[in-house]
């Protein structure tokens, strides 16, 4: 049952630390990944820019907006896709994620958007 961690970091965060800071949080997520991928638990990774563009479509018209966005509090900062048991191993995993320590790790599971026997509530 394969699980995303997605990695959201507050809006800034990047920008306070040191270039030092920044790689040595770099090589500890580097190595977590490494240590997925050698259990076979890790489908894919990626650190993500703190650039982006918002592309949505209203009335047949495309709008695309640059960031950053004002109203945004968080960003996605990178995510591990994960081949997971359950939804338990990749929660100890999450748990386990050097980024827990200075960001939020929100565990999501794969499946069709129409699918919302899981959804809570």
């Amino acid at each position: 049952m394969p699980h995303m961690l997605l990695i959201i970091e507050p809006v800034g965060q990047r920008a306070t630390r040191t270039e030092a800071e920044g790689r040595e949080l770099y090589a500890q997520m580097v190595a977590f990944g490494e240590g997925l991928a050698a259990r076979g638990l890790l489908m894919g990774s990626e650190s993500l820019r703190v650039d982006s563009t918002r592309v949505q479509v209203l009335d047949g018209r495309a709008q695309v907006v640059d960031g950053p966005f004002a109203e945004a509090k968080e960003m996605i900062g990178g995510f591990f896709m994960l081949a997971t048991d359950d939804r338990q191993q990749a929660l100890d995993i999450a748990r386990a994620c050097p980024a827990a320590a200075w960001a939020t790790v929100e565990v999501r599971g794969f499946g069709p958007c129409f699918d919302d026997s899981k959804a809570p509530g």
